[in-house]
């Protein structure tokens, strides 16, 4: 992608006047350090697939601007989802008022970039609506086939198309074309009185050729039921203190939420996060890297640019147990004399920017996960997470696993439910005794909720080997 507008502009979709709308940005921020007119078009569609019948289809086609005005720490914000330049004006007024009485060093425009990692073509075209409805009424007979003991099946097809258009008084026009689709299974299985829930998912920055081919939508029905009927079998999980490990993949969640919101740059700039100060310092256990890379074309957390126009990158946070760098935007890293890392995202047109992740994870190591298993007389393995909380000034977490094993004498065991992961983010990364060499991202169900904002993230790790980590459970 160039720095021009080229493809689909939004700006030019709604009859802007180039040299009207030019000129009410640079009137806006004529005192500011910083800010950006942000333009969006949005079409999304969802199915819902559940008890046998279509339960809800809806679709939705939204655009809209929101304009920023950036003055030392404060920061005026107006949008609406009214395309017009009345609209623009009156926003160009109200975000004007922020930088009264300051007069700022308009900050360096992004750099350009000739890298494009999504073509214009929108994934909502193929395949047709009927198409989509019978392949939801061919996952929801094949799960239940799998298994007389499934009793119920939520099968959900969504996508989006988002294009942006993010213009600044100094720069040329930035362009960002950003498909998303998954496609989820959620299963419930009876046995008597018991029942238990499994679920599965899958989904990228791309059409959705790829996750309705049978062999990739079936392995995800097969996910969600072998999920709900291995929960059948479990038992109450031990409580206590303990050696868990972490399994391939998703549970890299922990990671992103007990370490990764506390490596944003708000959170450290204000000195609200745990690693605060922490700058240089050992805050891992050594053969701990974690990064942040905003560049792996179709993962669910992939931008071409950031919503400030930064390219995305791939940013190392934590080098072999040291901690090196901050996700960062513009705002809080000219703050913190450092330089943005693409890492500024918005939900919307109608939301301010902020340090989010893109998709973050931990690198591999040199153990076989066969070994690390091995390893442990008695603890716990974990493959799933489902609600989790975190603390982000005392890194303090509660992690709720959905699938959980017991490992007994080196070997995987029973089953177990009702368990909960319970500890402090940075210390438990000092705790991490062992790290596989299967480092996998998750299959592109993530999405983060910061200050009210979602955006759809990745995460990812290798098998962990976690020494003294609380595990909450009901056994005896």
């Amino acid at each position: 992608m160039n720095r021009t507008a080229s493809g689909f502009s939004p700006l030019s979709a709604a009859a802007f006047d180039a040299h009207d709308v030019n000129r009410l940005i640079e009137t806006a921020l004529r005192r500011c350090d910083d800010g950006e007119l942000f333009v969006e078009c949005r079409q999304t569609e969802s199915l819902v697939f559940d008890d046998g019948r279509l339960k809800s289809a809806s679709t939705d086609f939204s655009r809209g601007f929101g304009l920023r005005a950036v003055a030392g720490e404060a920061v005026g914000y107006a949008h609406s989802s009214e395309l017009s330049l009345a609209a623009l004006e009156r926003a160009a007024a109200a975000v004007g008022a922020v930088a009264s009485g300051y007069s700022g060093t308009r900050a360096d425009p992004p750099p350009g970039t000739n890298a494009r990692l999504y073509e214009p073509d929108n994934p909502l075209d193929a395949p047709d609506f009927a198409a989509k409805l019978r392949l939801l009424e061919e996952i929801d007979a094949y799960a239940r086939a799998r298994d007389p003991r499934v009793s119920q099946v939520t099968v959900t097809l969504a996508g989006s198309w988002q294009a942006v258009e993010i213009i600044r008084p100094d720069a040329p026009a930035v362009i960002d074309i950003r498909p998303l689709v998954r496609l989820n299974v959620s299963v419930v299985a009876a046995d008597g009185s018991v029942r238990e829930q499994g679920s599965r998912g899958a989904g990228g920055r791309e059409g959705y050729a790829r996750f309705i081919a049978p062999e990739s939508w079936r392995a995800v029905a097969d996910g969600a039921v072998d999920m709900a009927l291995t929960n059948l079998q479990s038992v109450a999980a031990p409580a206590g203190e303990q050696t868990v490990v972490l399994g391939p993949g998703w549970p890299g969640i922990l990671l992103h939420e007990a370490v990764g919101h506390g490596l944003e740059g708000d959170y450290n700039r204000k000195g609200a996060s745990a690693f605060a100060g922490l700058m240089g310092k050992r805050v891992a256990a050594p053969g701990v890297t974690v990064v942040d890379d905003g560049t792996i074309e179709g993962r669910r957390g992939s931008l071409t640019v950031d919503d400030e126009g930064t390219p995305t990158g791939v940013t190392t946070l934590i080098e072999d147990g040291v901690l090196v760098g901050f996700m960062q935007d513009r705002q809080n890293a000219r703050l913190m004399g450092h330089r943005p890392t693409g890492n500024g995202r918005r939900e919307s047109y109608a939301h301010v920017p902020m340090p989010r992740m893109t998709n973050t994870y931990m690198l591999a190591g040199d153990r076989d996960p066969q070994e690390i298993i091995a390893s442990v007389d008695t603890g716990l393995y974990a493959v799933s997470f489902g609600g989790g909380q975190v603390d982000i000034t005392s890194g303090k977490f509660v992690f709720s696993c959905t699938e959980a094993y017991r490992i007994e004498n080196g070997r995987i065991g029973a089953p177990v439910k009702g368990a909960t992961l319970i500890g402090n983010g940075p210390q438990a990364l000092t705790r991490v005794a062992m790290v596989g060499n299967d480092m996998a991202l998750d299959q592109g169900i993530g999405t983060c909720g910061k200050h009210g904002q979602g955006v759809p993230v990745g995460v990812g790790q290798p098998t962990l080997r976690i020494d003294r980590l609380t595990v909450g459970g009901t056994a005896a």
